[in-house]
């Protein structure tokens, strides 16, 4: 019994090691969010303009209310005059403009509420933040599907490109390979790769081979073609999605900044009645043999 125990704990750390890689190797791999956005009040702000005008339309944040965009530095009449589109009060919740009917009836699905994407999307293959960083900007063009898009994070995803006039198209080019195996043995015989490809007009057209030799592994790969069309660069198109989703974290948790502002003086307090505490007991028990 001990034995088979040793063994199981020996295999452990491989087990686990080949769960990861294949973790790892699944899915998009999720660029990294640059965390600083987070504590730019100018990219909150720029944020919050681009979620009111190309989001809000679709996705509610019934969670947020208006007012908690003075957290941001926005004034209320600033609210009020550049903000304020489907409410009537800065202390009213960010409803959408969309009807629920009007949104089953063309999506087949009420869009989500967004008011916590952010925390929602976070995984071990890295925060929400990475999550919606990445999907915002791995749109491609696919006449295949109903809405003209699809994501290479999000794959079949129901929501069109909704910022394409800013970012423009782009094509895409999907590697597959797979084992052919034997149909009695199921022993694996060699490997096929399949490669489909996306124009920006969202064109389709795929090609087959088969592999030679031993020395390949299953796999799916996306990359990505260059956009083109759009009013912005691809650089600048980066840094406004970047700014959209630094509002969508702050968005998740708006009193984030405060509590982390106000843990500071809490350890600084502990820190201090620590060291009162310490003396204290020292001058209580110096006479005490």
């Amino acid at each position: 019994m001990m034995k088979t125990f040793r063994k199981f704990l020996a295999a452990l750390p491989l087990a686990l090691g080949l769960s990861l890689a294949q973790a790892s190797g699944a899915g998009y791999p999720l660029d990294h969010f640059p965390v600083e956005k987070l504590t730019d009040v100018a990219a909150l702000q720029n944020g919050a303009k681009v979620f009111v005008n190309y989001c809000l339309n679709c996705h509610g944040a019934s969670s947020m209310r208006y007012n908690r965009l003075q957290d941001i530095g926005l004034t209320e009449e600033q609210i009020r005059k550049n903000l304020l589109f489907s409410a009537d009060k800065v202390g009213e919740p960010m409803k959408v403009a969309l009807s629920a009917t009007d949104a089953k009836e063309w999506f087949g699905a009420l869009p989500p509420d967004l008011s916590v994407i952010s925390r929602a999307r976070a995984s071990g293959a890295g925060s929400g933040s990475d999550w919606l960083y990445t999907y915002l900007r791995a749109y491609y063009r696919d006449a295949t599907r109903a809405t003209g898009w699809n994501n290479a994070v999000f794959e079949n995803v129901g929501m069109p490109h909704v910022l394409w006039e800013l970012q423009g198209t782009r094509g895409v080019r999907i590697e597959e390979i797979k084992p052919i195996k034997d149909e009695k043995t199921r022993a694996v015989t060699g490997f096929q790769k399949t490669t489909v490809s996306f124009d920006t007009s969202g064109q389709r057209s795929e090609a087959t081979e088969k592999l030679e030799g031993p020395n390949h592994h299953e796999k799916r790969e996306f990359t990505l073609g260059k956009a083109e069309g759009g009013k912005l660069t691809q650089p600048q198109y980066d840094e406004a999605i970047a700014d959209l989703v630094a509002y969508l974290t702050f968005m998740s948790d708006p009193s984030a900044r405060t509590r982390t502002q106000l843990g500071v003086w809490v350890l600084l307090f502990l820190s201090v009645f620590a060291g009162l505490a310490w003396w204290l007991n020292r001058e209580y028990w110096k006479d005490v043999k």
